[in-house]
Protein backbone atom coordinates (compact mmCIF):
# COMPACT_ATOMS: atom_id res chain seq x y z
CA UNK A 1 0.00 0.00 0.00
CA UNK A 2 1.08 3.60 -0.59
CA UNK A 3 2.46 5.17 2.63
CA UNK A 4 -0.07 7.53 4.17
CA UNK A 5 2.62 10.10 4.99
CA UNK A 6 3.61 10.30 1.31
CA UNK A 7 0.01 10.79 0.20
CA UNK A 8 -0.55 13.48 2.82
CA UNK A 9 2.62 15.32 1.87
CA UNK A 10 1.85 15.29 -1.88
CA UNK A 11 -1.80 16.22 -1.47
CA UNK A 12 -1.00 19.00 1.03
CA UNK A 13 1.61 20.48 -1.29
CA UNK A 14 -0.65 20.52 -4.31
CA UNK A 15 -3.59 21.86 -2.29
CA UNK A 16 -1.41 24.73 -1.03
CA UNK A 17 -0.30 25.58 -4.58
CA UNK A 18 -3.84 25.38 -5.97
CA UNK A 19 -5.25 27.44 -3.09
CA UNK A 20 -2.63 30.17 -3.51
CA UNK A 21 -3.24 30.25 -7.28
CA UNK A 22 -7.01 30.49 -6.80
CA UNK A 23 -6.73 33.28 -4.22
CA UNK A 24 -4.38 35.36 -6.39
CA UNK A 25 -6.53 34.92 -9.50
CA UNK A 26 -9.68 35.95 -7.60
CA UNK A 27 -8.02 38.96 -5.99
CA UNK A 28 -9.05 42.27 -7.54
CA UNK A 29 -5.77 44.01 -6.64
CA UNK A 30 -3.31 41.22 -7.47
CA UNK A 31 -4.96 39.36 -10.35
CA UNK A 32 -3.50 41.37 -13.25
CA UNK A 33 0.01 41.50 -11.81
CA UNK A 34 -0.07 37.79 -10.95
CA UNK A 35 -1.25 36.69 -14.40
CA UNK A 36 1.30 38.98 -16.06
CA UNK A 37 4.04 37.51 -13.89
CA UNK A 38 3.03 33.95 -14.88
CA UNK A 39 2.87 34.85 -18.58
CA UNK A 40 6.24 36.62 -18.58
CA UNK A 41 7.92 33.56 -17.09
CA UNK A 42 6.06 30.99 -19.19
CA UNK A 43 4.38 29.36 -16.19
CA UNK A 44 1.02 27.58 -16.27
CA UNK A 45 -0.70 26.08 -13.22
CA UNK A 46 -3.51 23.55 -13.07
CA UNK A 47 -4.50 20.89 -10.53
CA UNK A 48 -1.53 18.52 -9.98
CA UNK A 49 0.30 20.04 -12.96
CA UNK A 50 2.87 22.83 -13.27
CA UNK A 51 4.37 23.73 -16.68
CA UNK A 52 7.19 26.07 -17.69
CA UNK A 53 7.96 27.04 -21.31
CA UNK A 54 10.74 29.18 -22.78
CA UNK A 55 12.36 30.09 -26.11
CA UNK A 56 15.89 30.53 -24.73
CA UNK A 57 17.03 27.17 -26.14
CA UNK A 58 15.78 27.75 -29.70
CA UNK A 59 19.18 29.00 -30.90
CA UNK A 60 20.88 25.95 -29.46
CA UNK A 61 18.42 23.67 -31.27
CA UNK A 62 18.98 25.58 -34.52
CA UNK A 63 22.77 25.29 -34.16
CA UNK A 64 22.52 21.53 -33.61
CA UNK A 65 20.25 21.16 -36.66
CA UNK A 66 22.94 22.76 -38.91
CA UNK A 67 25.81 20.46 -37.87
CA UNK A 68 26.82 18.19 -40.77
CA UNK A 69 23.48 17.93 -42.63
CA UNK A 70 24.37 14.63 -44.34
CA UNK A 71 25.32 12.98 -41.05
CA UNK A 72 22.10 14.23 -39.48
CA UNK A 73 20.12 12.83 -42.40
CA UNK A 74 21.64 9.39 -41.82
CA UNK A 75 21.18 9.77 -38.07
CA UNK A 76 17.47 10.53 -38.20
CA UNK A 77 16.86 7.92 -40.90
CA UNK A 78 18.34 5.38 -38.48
CA UNK A 79 15.94 6.73 -35.89
CA UNK A 80 13.04 6.24 -38.33
CA UNK A 81 13.92 2.56 -38.77
CA UNK A 82 14.37 2.11 -35.04
CA UNK A 83 11.06 3.85 -34.29
CA UNK A 84 9.07 1.53 -36.55
CA UNK A 85 10.79 -1.53 -35.07
CA UNK A 86 10.27 -0.20 -31.54
CA UNK A 87 6.57 0.37 -32.21
CA UNK A 88 6.11 -3.29 -33.09
CA UNK A 89 8.43 -4.50 -30.35
CA UNK A 90 6.71 -2.44 -27.67
CA UNK A 91 3.36 -4.09 -28.44
CA UNK A 92 4.91 -7.54 -28.13
CA UNK A 93 6.63 -6.54 -24.90
CA UNK A 94 3.42 -5.15 -23.39
CA UNK A 95 1.51 -8.30 -24.29
CA UNK A 96 4.22 -10.39 -22.64
CA UNK A 97 4.25 -8.14 -19.56
CA UNK A 98 0.46 -8.36 -19.25
CA UNK A 99 0.65 -12.17 -19.37
CA UNK A 100 3.33 -12.16 -16.66
CA UNK A 101 1.28 -9.80 -14.48
CA UNK A 102 -1.82 -11.99 -14.74
CA UNK A 103 0.30 -15.06 -13.98
CA UNK A 104 1.76 -13.30 -10.94
CA UNK A 105 -1.73 -12.45 -9.72
CA UNK A 106 -2.81 -16.09 -9.81
CA UNK A 107 0.30 -17.79 -8.45
CA UNK A 108 2.52 -17.60 -5.39
CA UNK A 109 5.78 -18.08 -7.31
CA UNK A 110 8.06 -15.06 -6.62
CA UNK A 111 10.22 -15.75 -9.65
CA UNK A 112 7.47 -14.65 -12.04
CA UNK A 113 7.58 -11.07 -10.72
CA UNK A 114 11.36 -11.00 -11.04
CA UNK A 115 11.12 -11.95 -14.74
CA UNK A 116 9.06 -8.89 -15.71
CA UNK A 117 10.83 -6.46 -18.03
CA UNK A 118 8.48 -3.55 -17.34
CA UNK A 119 7.16 -2.67 -13.89
CA UNK A 120 5.15 0.27 -12.60
CA UNK A 121 7.29 2.39 -10.26
CA UNK A 122 5.61 4.23 -7.38
CA UNK A 123 7.93 6.35 -5.20
CA UNK A 124 7.76 5.27 -1.58
CA UNK A 125 6.20 1.90 -2.43
CA UNK A 126 8.51 -0.14 -4.64
CA UNK A 127 11.09 2.64 -4.92
CA UNK A 128 13.00 3.42 -1.69
CA UNK A 129 12.99 7.03 -0.61
CA UNK A 130 16.80 6.97 -0.53
CA UNK A 131 16.75 6.45 -4.31
CA UNK A 132 14.27 9.21 -5.18
CA UNK A 133 16.93 11.73 -6.22
CA UNK A 134 18.44 9.26 -8.70
CA UNK A 135 14.98 8.42 -10.04
CA UNK A 136 13.76 11.98 -10.64
CA UNK A 137 17.06 13.31 -12.06
CA UNK A 138 17.41 10.34 -14.43
CA UNK A 139 13.75 10.67 -15.48
CA UNK A 140 14.16 14.39 -16.17
CA UNK A 141 17.39 13.82 -18.11
CA UNK A 142 15.74 11.12 -20.23
CA UNK A 143 12.82 13.46 -20.96
CA UNK A 144 15.10 16.36 -21.95
CA UNK A 145 17.15 14.17 -24.32
CA UNK A 146 13.90 12.83 -25.78
CA UNK A 147 12.59 16.31 -26.55
CA UNK A 148 16.00 17.45 -27.83
CA UNK A 149 15.71 14.78 -30.52
CA UNK A 150 12.27 16.05 -31.55
CA UNK A 151 13.43 19.67 -31.68
CA UNK A 152 16.57 19.08 -33.76
CA UNK A 153 14.72 16.75 -36.16
CA UNK A 154 11.91 19.29 -36.59
CA UNK A 155 14.26 22.17 -37.38
CA UNK A 156 16.14 19.99 -39.84
CA UNK A 157 12.82 19.33 -41.65
CA UNK A 158 12.05 23.09 -41.68
CA UNK A 159 9.42 22.87 -38.93
CA UNK A 160 9.46 25.79 -36.52
CA UNK A 161 9.97 25.13 -32.80
CA UNK A 162 7.83 27.49 -30.72
CA UNK A 163 9.56 26.64 -27.47
CA UNK A 164 10.87 24.08 -25.02
CA UNK A 165 9.54 23.44 -21.54
CA UNK A 166 9.44 21.26 -18.46
CA UNK A 167 6.58 20.17 -16.24
CA UNK A 168 5.75 18.32 -13.04
CA UNK A 169 2.67 16.08 -13.00
CA UNK A 170 1.82 15.02 -9.42
CA UNK A 171 5.41 14.02 -8.54
CA UNK A 172 6.79 12.99 -11.93
CA UNK A 173 8.93 15.50 -13.88
CA UNK A 174 9.05 15.68 -17.67
CA UNK A 175 9.87 17.85 -20.69
CA UNK A 176 8.21 18.85 -23.97
CA UNK A 177 8.72 20.85 -27.18
CA UNK A 178 6.04 22.97 -28.86
CA UNK A 179 6.13 22.54 -32.67
CA UNK A 180 4.36 24.75 -35.21
CA UNK A 181 1.47 22.52 -36.31
CA UNK A 182 0.96 24.20 -39.71
CA UNK A 183 4.53 23.47 -40.80
CA UNK A 184 4.24 19.92 -39.45
CA UNK A 185 1.14 19.19 -41.53
CA UNK A 186 2.74 20.48 -44.75
CA UNK A 187 5.73 18.12 -44.83
CA UNK A 188 5.67 14.55 -46.19
CA UNK A 189 4.81 11.51 -44.01
CA UNK A 190 8.45 10.34 -44.19
CA UNK A 191 9.62 13.68 -42.82
CA UNK A 192 7.00 13.50 -40.09
CA UNK A 193 8.21 10.02 -39.18
CA UNK A 194 11.78 11.26 -38.78
CA UNK A 195 10.52 13.91 -36.34
CA UNK A 196 8.17 11.65 -34.37
CA UNK A 197 10.70 8.79 -34.10
CA UNK A 198 13.56 11.06 -33.02
CA UNK A 199 12.48 11.08 -29.37
CA UNK A 200 12.51 7.33 -28.78
CA UNK A 201 15.65 7.05 -30.92
CA UNK A 202 17.52 9.46 -28.65
CA UNK A 203 16.25 7.63 -25.57
CA UNK A 204 17.65 4.40 -26.99
CA UNK A 205 21.00 6.05 -27.73
CA UNK A 206 21.10 7.53 -24.21
CA UNK A 207 20.37 4.08 -22.80
CA UNK A 208 23.28 2.59 -24.77
CA UNK A 209 25.60 5.44 -23.75
CA UNK A 210 24.77 5.00 -20.05
CA UNK A 211 25.23 1.25 -20.37
CA UNK A 212 28.64 1.69 -22.02
CA UNK A 213 29.68 4.18 -19.33
CA UNK A 214 28.59 1.71 -16.66
CA UNK A 215 30.74 -1.08 -18.09
CA UNK A 216 33.71 1.25 -18.60
CA UNK A 217 33.43 2.78 -15.13
CA UNK A 218 36.17 0.59 -13.55
CA UNK A 219 38.53 1.60 -16.36
CA UNK A 220 37.64 5.29 -16.17
CA UNK A 221 38.12 5.38 -12.38
CA UNK A 222 41.21 3.16 -12.39
CA UNK A 223 43.65 6.00 -11.54
CA UNK A 224 41.63 6.87 -8.42
CA UNK A 225 39.84 3.66 -7.38
CA UNK A 226 40.93 0.02 -7.33
CA UNK A 227 38.56 -2.86 -8.05
CA UNK A 228 38.69 -6.61 -7.47
CA UNK A 229 39.97 -6.31 -3.91
CA UNK A 230 36.67 -7.28 -2.26
CA UNK A 231 33.46 -5.55 -1.19
CA UNK A 232 33.47 -2.25 0.69
CA UNK A 233 30.51 -1.20 2.88
CA UNK A 234 29.71 2.47 2.24
CA UNK A 235 26.42 2.88 4.11
CA UNK A 236 24.19 0.95 6.50
CA UNK A 237 20.59 2.09 6.87
CA UNK A 238 19.23 1.94 10.41
CA UNK A 239 16.85 -1.03 10.06
CA UNK A 240 17.91 -3.04 13.08
CA UNK A 241 14.98 -1.76 15.14
CA UNK A 242 12.39 -2.80 12.56
CA UNK A 243 14.06 -6.16 12.00
CA UNK A 244 14.12 -6.82 15.74
CA UNK A 245 10.45 -5.89 15.87
CA UNK A 246 9.75 -8.39 13.11
CA UNK A 247 11.67 -11.11 14.95
CA UNK A 248 9.89 -10.55 18.25
CA UNK A 249 6.53 -10.28 16.52
CA UNK A 250 6.87 -13.69 14.91
CA UNK A 251 5.84 -15.36 18.16
CA UNK A 252 2.84 -13.04 18.41
CA UNK A 253 1.91 -13.97 14.84
CA UNK A 254 2.21 -17.69 15.59
CA UNK A 255 0.13 -17.19 18.73
CA UNK A 256 -2.44 -15.38 16.62
CA UNK A 257 -2.64 -18.41 14.34
CA UNK A 258 -3.37 -20.62 17.35
CA UNK A 259 -6.23 -18.28 18.23
CA UNK A 260 -7.57 -18.59 14.72
CA UNK A 261 -7.28 -22.38 14.74
CA UNK A 262 -8.17 -23.51 18.30
CA UNK A 263 -9.66 -26.96 17.75
CA UNK A 264 -11.34 -26.87 14.36
CA UNK A 265 -10.12 -27.62 10.88
CA UNK A 266 -11.23 -24.30 9.38
CA UNK A 267 -10.90 -20.70 10.60
CA UNK A 268 -14.02 -18.76 11.64
CA UNK A 269 -13.59 -16.33 8.71
CA UNK A 270 -11.73 -17.20 5.52
CA UNK A 271 -10.73 -15.07 2.54
CA UNK A 272 -10.15 -16.80 -0.77
CA UNK A 273 -7.12 -15.69 -2.81
CA UNK A 274 -6.86 -15.64 -6.60
CA UNK A 275 -4.73 -18.80 -6.61
CA UNK A 276 -7.41 -20.80 -4.75
CA UNK A 277 -5.81 -20.82 -1.29
CA UNK A 278 -7.51 -19.47 1.80
CA UNK A 279 -6.38 -16.60 4.03
CA UNK A 280 -7.08 -16.49 7.75
CA UNK A 281 -7.51 -12.70 7.57
CA UNK A 282 -8.07 -9.97 4.96
CA UNK A 283 -4.31 -9.44 4.46
CA UNK A 284 -4.57 -5.64 4.54
CA UNK A 285 -2.96 -4.98 7.91
CA UNK A 286 0.31 -3.08 8.21
CA UNK A 287 1.23 -4.72 11.55
CA UNK A 288 -0.03 -8.32 11.39
CA UNK A 289 1.06 -11.09 9.06
CA UNK A 290 -1.70 -13.28 7.63
CA UNK A 291 -1.36 -16.98 6.93
CA UNK A 292 -2.88 -19.12 4.20
CA UNK A 293 -3.54 -22.85 3.99
CA UNK A 294 -4.26 -25.65 1.51
CA UNK A 295 -0.73 -25.30 0.22
CA UNK A 296 1.19 -28.08 -1.54
CA UNK A 297 4.48 -27.24 0.17
CA UNK A 298 5.80 -25.08 2.99
CA UNK A 299 9.41 -24.03 3.58
CA UNK A 300 10.84 -23.96 7.07
CA UNK A 301 11.59 -20.34 7.92
CA UNK A 302 11.72 -20.18 11.72
CA UNK A 303 14.32 -22.20 13.61
CA UNK A 304 12.81 -24.64 16.07
CA UNK A 305 9.59 -25.33 14.15
CA UNK A 306 8.62 -28.46 12.28
CA UNK A 307 8.17 -28.49 8.51
CA UNK A 308 4.70 -29.45 7.26
CA UNK A 309 3.42 -30.27 3.81
CA UNK A 310 -0.15 -31.29 4.64
CA UNK A 311 -2.51 -31.07 7.60
CA UNK A 312 -1.67 -34.70 8.50
CA UNK A 313 1.92 -33.67 9.25
CA UNK A 314 0.62 -31.29 11.93
CA UNK A 315 -1.76 -33.90 13.38
CA UNK A 316 1.14 -36.33 13.86
CA UNK A 317 2.72 -33.97 16.42
CA UNK A 318 -0.42 -32.63 18.07
CA UNK A 319 -3.47 -34.11 19.82
CA UNK A 320 -5.72 -31.30 18.59
CA UNK A 321 -6.95 -30.58 15.11
CA UNK A 322 -4.35 -28.50 13.26
CA UNK A 323 -3.83 -26.98 9.85
CA UNK A 324 -0.59 -26.57 7.90
CA UNK A 325 -0.17 -22.86 7.20
CA UNK A 326 2.35 -20.62 5.45
CA UNK A 327 2.74 -16.82 5.49
CA UNK A 328 0.27 -15.21 3.08
CA UNK A 329 2.48 -12.96 0.99
CA UNK A 330 0.91 -11.46 -2.11
CA UNK A 331 2.17 -8.84 -4.50
CA UNK A 332 5.99 -8.57 -4.35
CA UNK A 333 6.30 -8.96 -0.57
CA UNK A 334 8.46 -11.84 0.63
CA UNK A 335 9.22 -13.61 3.92
CA UNK A 336 13.00 -14.00 3.93
CA UNK A 337 15.38 -15.65 6.38
CA UNK A 338 18.85 -14.14 6.29
CA UNK A 339 21.59 -16.33 7.74
CA UNK A 340 24.92 -14.92 8.90
CA UNK A 341 26.64 -17.50 11.17
CA UNK A 342 27.48 -17.55 13.98
CA UNK A 343 24.87 -14.85 14.67
CA UNK A 344 21.14 -15.49 15.03
CA UNK A 345 19.13 -15.73 11.85
CA UNK A 346 17.27 -12.59 10.77
CA UNK A 347 13.68 -12.62 9.52
CA UNK A 348 12.58 -10.02 6.98
CA UNK A 349 9.05 -9.33 5.72
CA UNK A 350 8.82 -6.85 2.88
CA UNK A 351 9.94 -5.97 -0.62
CA UNK A 352 13.30 -7.73 -1.31
CA UNK A 353 15.05 -4.69 -2.91
CA UNK A 354 14.45 -2.78 0.33
CA UNK A 355 16.62 -5.33 2.09
CA UNK A 356 19.21 -4.89 -0.64
CA UNK A 357 19.20 -1.10 -0.22
CA UNK A 358 19.61 -1.40 3.55
CA UNK A 359 23.34 -2.00 3.06
CA UNK A 360 25.29 -0.19 0.33
CA UNK A 361 28.27 -2.10 -1.04
CA UNK A 362 30.83 -1.21 -3.67
CA UNK A 363 33.85 -2.90 -5.18
CA UNK A 364 35.60 0.46 -5.72
CA UNK A 365 38.32 1.01 -3.11
CA UNK A 366 39.90 4.52 -3.02
CA UNK A 367 43.61 4.64 -3.77
CA UNK A 368 43.97 7.91 -1.83
CA UNK A 369 42.53 8.95 1.49
CA UNK A 370 40.95 12.20 0.27
CA UNK A 371 38.72 10.43 -2.28
CA UNK A 372 35.07 10.06 -1.35
CA UNK A 373 33.57 6.58 -1.06
CA UNK A 374 30.23 7.61 -2.58
CA UNK A 375 31.48 8.89 -5.95
CA UNK A 376 31.61 5.47 -7.70
CA UNK A 377 28.36 4.45 -6.02
CA UNK A 378 26.65 7.62 -7.24
CA UNK A 379 27.88 7.19 -10.82
CA UNK A 380 27.01 3.50 -10.90
CA UNK A 381 23.53 3.94 -9.43
CA UNK A 382 22.73 6.94 -11.62
CA UNK A 383 23.77 5.09 -14.78
CA UNK A 384 21.53 2.17 -13.84
CA UNK A 385 18.57 4.49 -13.42
CA UNK A 386 19.30 6.22 -16.74
CA UNK A 387 19.45 2.85 -18.50
CA UNK A 388 16.16 1.72 -16.94
CA UNK A 389 14.17 4.94 -17.33
CA UNK A 390 15.45 6.01 -20.74
CA UNK A 391 14.79 2.51 -22.05
CA UNK A 392 11.33 2.54 -20.51
CA UNK A 393 10.54 5.91 -22.13
CA UNK A 394 11.63 4.52 -25.49
CA UNK A 395 9.33 1.53 -25.08
CA UNK A 396 6.28 3.35 -23.70
CA UNK A 397 6.42 6.25 -26.17
CA UNK A 398 6.65 3.77 -29.06
CA UNK A 399 3.32 2.17 -28.17
CA UNK A 400 0.56 3.13 -30.65
CA UNK A 401 -1.47 4.89 -27.98
CA UNK A 402 -3.43 8.13 -27.85
CA UNK A 403 -1.44 11.18 -26.64
CA UNK A 404 1.93 9.41 -26.97
CA UNK A 405 4.53 9.59 -29.74
CA UNK A 406 3.25 6.24 -30.96
CA UNK A 407 0.00 7.88 -32.09
CA UNK A 408 1.77 10.25 -34.49
CA UNK A 409 4.27 7.59 -35.54
CA UNK A 410 1.43 5.24 -36.48
CA UNK A 411 -0.55 7.92 -38.34
CA UNK A 412 2.51 8.97 -40.36
CA UNK A 413 3.40 5.34 -41.08
CA UNK A 414 -0.12 4.59 -42.35
CA UNK A 415 -0.05 7.68 -44.58
CA UNK A 416 3.33 6.65 -45.99
CA UNK A 417 2.41 3.00 -46.65
CA UNK A 418 -1.37 2.85 -47.23
CA UNK A 419 -1.96 6.01 -49.27
CA UNK A 420 -1.71 4.09 -52.55
CA UNK A 421 -3.61 1.02 -51.27
CA UNK A 422 -6.45 2.63 -49.30
CA UNK A 423 -7.36 5.70 -51.33
CA UNK A 424 -10.05 7.01 -48.99
CA UNK A 425 -8.39 9.07 -46.23
CA UNK A 426 -11.27 8.48 -43.83
CA UNK A 427 -10.78 4.72 -44.09
CA UNK A 428 -7.07 5.12 -43.31
CA UNK A 429 -7.96 7.25 -40.31
CA UNK A 430 -10.49 4.62 -39.19
CA UNK A 431 -7.84 1.89 -39.40
CA UNK A 432 -5.47 4.06 -37.40
CA UNK A 433 -8.16 4.79 -34.80
CA UNK A 434 -8.85 1.11 -34.09
CA UNK A 435 -5.13 0.33 -33.91
CA UNK A 436 -4.65 3.22 -31.48
CA UNK A 437 -7.64 2.05 -29.46
CA UNK A 438 -6.16 -1.43 -29.13
CA UNK A 439 -2.74 -0.06 -28.19
CA UNK A 440 -4.25 2.31 -25.64
CA UNK A 441 -6.26 -0.51 -24.06
CA UNK A 442 -3.14 -2.68 -23.87
CA UNK A 443 -1.10 0.05 -22.19
CA UNK A 444 -3.94 0.98 -19.83
CA UNK A 445 -4.36 -2.66 -18.77
CA UNK A 446 -0.63 -2.93 -18.01
CA UNK A 447 -0.60 0.30 -16.00
CA UNK A 448 -3.81 -0.47 -14.09
CA UNK A 449 -2.85 -4.03 -13.16
CA UNK A 450 0.71 -2.95 -12.43
CA UNK A 451 -0.48 -0.23 -10.05
CA UNK A 452 -2.87 -2.65 -8.39
CA UNK A 453 -0.13 -5.21 -7.90
CA UNK A 454 2.17 -2.60 -6.36
CA UNK A 455 -0.22 -0.58 -4.21
CA UNK A 456 -3.62 -2.12 -3.63
CA UNK A 457 -2.91 -5.72 -2.68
Amino acid sequence: MIPVSLLVFVMAGWCAVYLADTLLRSSVTHRINYESWLASRGLMLSPFHVRWQTTMFNRLFAYCARINPRALYMWFNSGLVFGIAAMLGSVVLLIRTLQQTIAQMTTDNPRIGDQQTLQVVVPGVNLPTSQLAYFFIALLLSGVIHELGHAVAALREQVRVNGFGMFVFVVYPGAFVDLFTTHLNLISPAQQLRIFCAGVWHNFVLCLAALAFLFLLPLLLFPMYATGAGALVTEVVQVSASVSHIRTSIFKILFRVVLYFPSVSLPPVAFKRLDGTMDCCSNNSLTDLCFSYIKPQVRKMVTGTRVCHTDDDCAAHSHTASICVTPSLENQTRFIRVTHPPNTHMLFVGYPPHLQYAVSLTNFVPRFGFLHLDLPVFLETFCKYVVSLSGALAVVNSVPCFALDGQWMLNALLEATLASVVIDRQKRELIGFFLLLAGSALLAANVALGLWMVTAR
